[in-house]
């Protein structure tokens, strides 16, 4: 198939993005050939652009896509030509088209769209390993959520808040504030207001601290994090917005509580066996209003560098898609 798709053949910034024509292969033995109708971005990209996770060069980025079934290669059962369906996988997706893993798909539900997908697929994926396998949040549960008004904060809190637990979100801003109480944050910490993350989520919390944290920032809020956790809270980093976080002894998480610490990755939870469910999960959720992903940013595939700057700048909220 004739088609175009974006490259990177170095690491660095956004610059290094270049469109160019790709001639895509028929689907090998497992794989669909999608056509993509919209293409999720995420902070993963971000990190493979950079090579802080590292990718074979030349590559095409991008980790999540929704669109329609072109081609099934061998072995493939369940999907068929014309099929609407959304993917996460290691990569190829800033492009028109790509060859996918089928094991990575699901279709998709009836009356979601392909930009809902796309908005909300990788994101929601990520927020059901997270208060469903990596820490089974309950509405007895008081978590403090990063991020509360970007791509994956605003899905957590809408799910949390669905849970019914108490959300206190931290955002950069009175606007992102907004943002994070409508989507069910029961609380925010505006971080740019205050002096300490931790003393505010204490004050709010009667001195107690929070159950779980979900920390996206990394490094800049690491210590922050630890410090708002109540006795045998759970510490989640799940991502290196500010950078990967310091190392830390064993014997500190004792000496502050007997906390818990972990640092998830999606694809560890999203293996075939159980990807379906977690879909099915999903979808079921946004088809019932209990999620409602936001779509706050469109770009051209071709301006996808523009798009990762204004991911990078913080001054994006809910999710950005690329038109193929």
């Amino acid at each position: 198939m004739k088609t175009k798709a974006i490259f990177i053949d170095s690491h660095g910034g956004p610059e290094v993005f270049t469109l160019r024509d790709h001639d895509l292969p028929d689907p090998s033995a497992g794989q669909l050939q999608i056509r993509h109708k919209a293409i999720g971005l995420n902070f993963i990209d971000i990190y493979q652009r950079k090579g802080l996770y590292p990718v074979s060069l030349p590559a095409i980025l991008g980790t999540e896509a929704a669109g329609v079934v072109e081609a099934v290669g061998e072995g493939v059962e369940g999907f068929t030509p014309g099929d609407h369906i959304a993917y996460i996988g290691g990569g190829g997706a800033y492009a028109q088209a790509a060859n996918i893993p089928a094991v990575m798909a699901a279709k998709i539900p009836d009356g979601i769209s392909e930009e809902i997908a796309a908005a909300s697929f990788l994101k929601g994926l990520t927020v059901e390993m997270l208060v469903r396998q990596v820490f089974i949040l309950g509405p007895d549960h008081t978590c403090l959520v990063y991020a509360a008004a970007g791509g994956v904060g605003t899905l957590l809190c809408q799910w949390a808040s669905h849970i019914g637990a108490r959300v206190i979100g931290v955002v950069g801003n009175e606007e992102k504030a907004l943002i994070a109480r409508k989507n069910g944050a029961d609380e925010t910490i505006v971080r740019t207001e205050i002096d300490s993350i931790a003393r505010t989520v204490r004050e709010m919390t009667g001195g107690r601290g929070v159950d779980v944290v979900y920390d996206s920032v990394g490094k800049a809020t690491f210590e922050a994090s630890l410090n708002s956790l109540a006795p045998r809270g759970h510490m989640v980093t799940f991502g290196n917005a500010s950078g990967p976080v310091p190392a830390i002894e064993p014997l500190e998480l004792s000496r502050r509580g007997s906390l818990t610490l972990t640092r998830p990755t999606l694809f560890h939870y999203t293996t075939p066996e159980n990807l379906q469910d977690m879909a099915a999960n999903l979808f079921a959720l946004v088809a019932n209003g209990a999620l409602t992903p936001t779509l706050s940013h469109r770009f051209k595939l071709a301006d996808v560098a523009d798009a990762h700057r204004l991911l990078e700048s913080g001054n994006s909220t809910g999710a950005i898609l690329l038109e193929p």
